[in-house]
């Protein structure tokens, strides 16, 4: 593939920038509102009611393959900082990123746990894609933070798997806090990914709770399955958590009865407490043992490092699951590619006992 396009079209607004750029290649203008067009602004108060005041709305083409690389935290951060006023552009390009909108009046938080007041979730457009063949499973599968259904639904129906139904719901926007309180569509709220890091239990309950829902109405002989990308591939996992101990986190039962899950460039949230949900729990044993999992994991990921899906396999597997396939590619960053798609297409018509593709 050749160097893509450079196409920009840009229009003036006072409080915002928007932004259209070639599907294969994103040059994010951060349009600064400065006052009668001036590159530099000495009237402080003025400078702060027009950040306060300021918009930004991406809009970008979705690609065949679709590569999910968020927005990180050290550039929201410098966008709240008041360090660029002798700039009237600051440019950032990002491959293949997808629409995201954001708000510099969201409130900051702080550690991704500590809340506590409830928050109220609304999720977004869910998107169906039906199966072309003999219905037999039905699958909710999870985008990551900054994405929405739409773009999965895509690829997931260009899939040689004629047999799923894939359900693809989209997250609440959200406060986050690794992005310094940017909102964001995303199925829980995280700071850190690491074992030391609170966990959102409120977040991942209702996400979980929302995969059960979309599941609920499905024909009694139709295998169900999660799965998902980044964070929607640990929200996935997090919702088998439940499946096998049969209870959310806050310990509501757990309605559904999943039959396998894939989780691609993820981690496994509550890791710390997975053992002690299972421990003790003939019935949480039993379902831990029988459940398949695979897992799916480049090892240039610089989103979500290797060692966070390796040590996700470790640790379902030294807590009783004992069908976890953990697949590691390597040069693969955080998005996927044919290879890895293949891998998950095989193991779902295995472990499903799907008829077959038609390829």
């Amino acid at each position: 593939m050749g160097s893509p396009t450079n196409r920009i079209v840009q229009r003036p607004l006072t409080n915002a920038a928007i932004v259209v750029a070639d599907p294969r290649q994103l040059h994010v203008a951060f349009t600064y509102p400065y006052p009668k067009g001036k590159e530099k602004v000495k009237n402080k108060d003025e400078t702060k009611n027009s950040k306060q005041s300021f918009g930004l709305f991406l809009v970008s083409g979705v690609g065949r393959q679709p590569r999910r690389t968020p927005l990180s935290s050290h550039i929201c951060k410098y966008i709240m900082k008041a360090g660029y006023v002798n700039h009237s552009y600051i440019w950032f390009n990002m491959f293949d990123c997808h629409m995201a909108n954001m708000s510099f009046a969201a409130p900051s938080l702080g550690s991704a746990g500590g809340r506590s007041a409830r928050r109220a979730f609304e999720f977004g457009r869910t998107y169906v894609v039906r199966p072309k063949g003999k219905h037999q499973a039905t699958i909710v599968w999870l985008h990551g933070l900054g994405d929405n259904g739409s773009s999965w639904s895509q690829l997931l129906e260009t899939l040689p798997l004629p047999n799923i139904k894939w359900i693809c719901p989209t997250a609440p926007t959200q406060p986050i806090s690794i992005f310094g309180g940017f909102p964001s569509t995303a199925w829980f709220d995280v700071g850190d990914i690491s074992e030391e890091a609170p966990d959102d239990l409120e977040g991942l309950d209702a996400s979980a709770a929302h995969v059960a829902n979309l599941l609920s109405t499905e024909p009694a002989d139709i295998k169900l399955g999660v799965g998902g990308f980044s964070m929607g591939a640990a929200t996935a996992l997090y919702s088998v958590c439940c499946f096998t101990a049969g209870k959310y986190g806050n310990a509501t039962p757990y309605p559904a009865n999943l039959g396998a899950a894939v989780g691609l460039s993820g981690w496994l949230p509550c890791s710390k407490t997975l053992s002690n949900k299972l421990q003790g729990v003939d019935e949480a044993t039993r379902r831990a043992q029988s459940f398949p999992v695979l897992l799916c994991h480049g090892k240039v990921d610089d989103v979500v490092p290797y060692k966070f899906g390796e040590k996700s396999s470790k640790c379902l597997s030294s807590t009783g699951f004992q069908d976890v396939t953990f697949k590691a590619y390597n040069g693969l960053g955080h998005y996927t590619i044919p290879e890895e798609m293949d891998e998950v297409c095989a193991w779902l018509t295995s472990k499903l006992g799907l008829e077959g593709s038609t390829a």
